[in-house]
């Protein structure tokens, strides 16, 4: 009997889980090429992947990562930085996108979390899976926000940084851009296997703070 109440628990969060981190994943990679088309390159667009589709943007091992980690990424949308006027400016911005929309996100669940959360007339088995599916969204943006500003190519924080360094600089650091991926992982094995977790301990004080600024509790 315990058993079935664990796996009915833990399919109910997983219901709850998945289409969190669709939205996160579609909305972050979407905004990548909805900004690299304004900015002149068109090819996210030409590619079919400048749509709200989840199907267009799931990385499975990314995804699979959210499961079990509360982080992970999607796949990256195709960018051409020689079609844009100013590569280097527009490519962080760019960069930035996904990010942003994503931080965006989480404070806008965070506002219909904290207005429904006085509310009196919800049911409470639709209140609870509802607030749930919220707090869920919210953690799921913050988590893919924040994760993606690391400076470690290929994240997005990796992007922002070579283009916000002096030229000189940026030349140096996109040679130890290929260490980057064995890096990353190393990281991602050391905690999930080594119990030392570094993402925990660098992301899991910003993304805590802003899930509590942004539901009040």
């Amino acid at each position: 009997m315990k058993g079935d109440v664990a796996k009915s628990v833990n399919f109910n969060n997983l219901l709850i889980t998945i289409p969190a981190i669709l939205y996160a994943l579609t909305i972050h990679e979407y905004f990548h090429g909805w900004t690299a088309n304004k900015f002149g390159d068109p090819t996210a667009r030409l590619q079919g992947r400048l749509t709200l589709n989840p199907l267009a943007h799931i990385d499975i091992l990314g995804a699979l990562c959210f499961v079990f980690a509360n982080f992970g990424w999607g796949k990256p949308v195709p960018i051409n930085p020689y079609n844009f006027k100013n590569p280097r400016r527009d490519n962080v911005l760019v960069s930035f996108a996904g990010p942003a929309s994503n931080f965006v996100s989480a404070f806008l669940f965070g506002v219909i979390f904290q207005l429904l959360r006085n509310t009196t007339f919800i049911p409470m088995n639709v209140s609870t899976n509802l607030f749930n599916l919220l707090l869920s969204g919210i953690m799921m943006n913050l988590s893919l926000a924040i994760f993606n500003m690391i400076p470690l190519f290929p994240l997005d924080g990796s992007h922002i940084l070579e283009g916000l360094l002096p030229s000189a600089m940026a030349r140096k650091y996109k040679e130890i851009e290929r260490y980057s991926p064995f890096i990353l992982l190393g990281l991602i094995i050391m905690g999930n296997y080594g119990g030392i977790s570094i993402f925990s301990m660098v992301l899991g004080p910003p993304i805590h703070y802003f899930l509590r600024l942004f539901t009040g509790l």
